[in-house]
């Protein structure tokens, strides 16, 4: 993290000063300089901000790759080695710095708004040292931006009880999705999931409804956490979700999940895939021989999958995670390929508006974000589509009537917990439809407003699933 923070501290402040010297120059010889020597100095000027930086990104990345996916390459290395009984490539023992990977992309993100002149460089190392390392969002985000959180981060801060207030409660119900939900849930995922063998057909369809629901009760636990610690301190952080499950389309819910990071990826990969020299050269060359509503799509989808299997390796240093993300990819260039055909259907039958097609479409969604995300599930390529496959060949729902759910490693009043905390998660998530809640609570009764936090906080001590020796389970996104 020294090494990213310097690194990037150095070469931003040299960009800025070549934008200062561009703007100097060309304002003191306005009057003198042609409009072809105005454009040569700015392509003199941009050509050597470019060079710093790739430097600053092969530095900055650099590090992360090497960290994170240098046993991954070695591994599919000694693949084909042994295909060619060579010997093979011995294993680093490398060490994952906590949170590289968001405060690298925070950091990039930071090094390329420099780059682009959106605002001047951080000439106070502390300062940008405190925006790459702020704690609460160091281990899962989510991934500021350098304009963003600075507004708050850097300010002058004096004792605000409605923060603290709002930052508290916020806390509170981070931990309730985090240790009575997810936690508890997370028994019944991993003994389905841990044995492939014996969890098919009806478990491998429970157990991907089962995690969907960790997964989020996890990861918007933990962002509600960092959050609210920040509104304590009064800074403020991004929302991370918008109600994702409430989504008609995966492009919609992409649009709501993780929201800094899909952002992240659209702003610093797709658009500059997608206008860069190479690809206009490429869209040209494809209009002209593959005709022009071919043509147009090749540099487009080009870009997405390359976005798409970026984020997908971001995920995790493993095929599983590259495969999810082209799946994701897949699945949405399919969908704006079929749009036309769905116009036609919807102006022919009207069912676009109804309240039933909406309902389809959101368990459309659902269903399909849970199926592919089985590949995070097994962690196996393989293993997750012959999962997948047995719930169709092998079924059998009548073993949900037989006392099976009981062999998951939860029992009945687990059930009811996690019924019960669902259905706490859903209102909550139709209630912010309209608001924020908490401010909703506020002007509410303050008698309500305390007893709906006693209740969370008993449960929270009490219901939370702590583990053997009070041990509790990390936040997924922590491996990520």
């Amino acid at each position: 993290m020294v090494v990213t923070i310097l690194t990037t501290y150095l070469i931003t402040i040299e960009i800025g000063k070549l934008h200062t010297r561009r703007d100097i120059f060309l304002k003191e010889n306005k009057a003198t300089l042609s409009r072809d020597e105005k454009k040569a100095y700015r392509e003199i000027i941009k050509a050597k901000q470019k060079k710093l930086l790739i430097l600053c990104l092969f530095v900055d990345l650099g590090i992360l790759a090497v960290l994170k996916y240098t046993n991954f390459a070695i591994s599919n290395a000694n693949a084909v080695l042994r295909l060619f009984h060579s010997q093979e490539i011995s294993f680093m023992d490398l060490a994952l710095p906590m949170g590289i990977s968001f405060y690298t992309f925070q950091t990039v993100g930071y090094l390329v708004d420099v780059y682009r002149g959106k605002y001047l460089p951080e000439k106070n190392l502390g300062k940008l040292a405190l925006f790459v390392s702020f704690f609460p969002q160091l281990i899962q985000g989510p991934i500021s931006r350098f304009d963003d959180l600075s507004k708050t981060l850097f300010a002058e801060h004096s004792f605000d009880g409605r923060n603290v207030t709002f930052g508290l409660q916020r806390i509170l119900w981070g931990f309730f999705k985090k240790l009575v939900i997810a936690d508890r849930i997370l028994v019944a995922v991993n003994t389905i999931t841990k044995d492939p063998e014996n969890y098919q057909g009806i478990f491998v369809f429970i157990g991907m409804l089962f995690y969907a629901v960790q997964l989020y009760a996890d990861f918007t636990g933990g962002i509600d956490i960092t959050i609210g610690i920040a509104q304590v301190f009064g800074i403020k952080v991004q929302e991370n979700f918008q109600r994702p499950f409430f989504s008609k389309s995966i492009t919609e819910y992409w649009r709501r999940w993780h929201i800094t990071m899909g952002t992240w990826f659209r702003d610093y990969v797709f658009y500059p895939i997608s206008i860069s020299s190479p690809m206009l050269k490429l869209s040209k060359t494809s209009r002209t021989k593959l005709g022009e509503k071919i043509g147009k799509r090749v540099p487009v989808y080009l870009s997405s999958i390359t976005v798409w299997f970026a984020t997908g390796i971001w995920h995790g240093a493993s095929w599983n995670f590259i495969v999810w993300g082209l799946m994701n990819c897949f699945v949405i260039i399919v969908s704006q390929e079929f749009e036309p055909f769905y116009s036609k259907f919807h102006n022919r039958f009207n069912l676009r508006g109804t309240y039933g097609f909406r309902l389809f479409q959101v368990m459309r969604t659902f269903l399909l974000m849970c199926s592919i995300r089985i590949l995070d599930c097994y962690r196996d390529v393989g293993t997750s589509f012959k999962m997948f496959g047995t719930m169709f060949t092998k079924w059998r729902f009548s073993d949900v009537f037989q006392g099976a759910l009981l062999d998951l490693g939860l029992e009945k009043s687990d059930y009811y917990v996690l019924a019960i905390g669902v259905v706490i998660l859903v209102m909550f998530s139709l209630k912010q439809r309209s608001g924020n809640v908490w401010e909703k609570m506020e002007n509410g009764p303050l008698l309500l407003r305390y007893a709906i936090n006693i209740v969370l906080l008993i449960s929270v001590i009490t219901l939370g699933a702590y583990g053997i020796g009070y041990d509790s389970n990390q936040f997924i996104y922590n491996q990520f």
